[in-house]
């Protein structure tokens, strides 16, 4: 087994009991994935991260055929930051996922 494929068997592990779910334009299923709000200011010990913009991590392989301006429907409370959002950029991390980078729509 690869480490590449390694990797992929504990994304599946984490994604499916930590994960978020979103509802894409244009995908049949929802896709699983790590949102995170700028307006909630996660942090890491005692300093607050540099968030900006909303966005929703995804595995590579479920990024197929995404681009600008599609919808994306997060499935959370509208407290924890869930609601409707346009796909303003994708960013790969070059580690088997792929940050969608979000506006909030009105």
């Amino acid at each position: 087994m690869s480490f590449r494929e390694l990797l992929e068997d504990v994304d599946d592990t984490v994604f499916e009991t930590l994960g978020d779910s979103a509802r894409i334009e244009g995908y049949d299923e929802p896709v699983l994935g790590m949102f995170a709000a700028p307006w909630l200011q996660p942090k890491m010990g005692n300093t607050r991260t540099a968030l900006r913009e909303p966005k929703f991590e995804i595995r590579v392989r479920d990024s197929h055929g995404l681009r600008k301006g599609l919808l994306v429907s997060v499935d959370l409370p509208e407290l924890d930051g869930g609601g409707d959002y346009d796909l303003l950029q994708l960013e790969p991390g070059g580690d088997g996922l792929v940050a969608l980078i979000l506006r909030k729509r009105p």
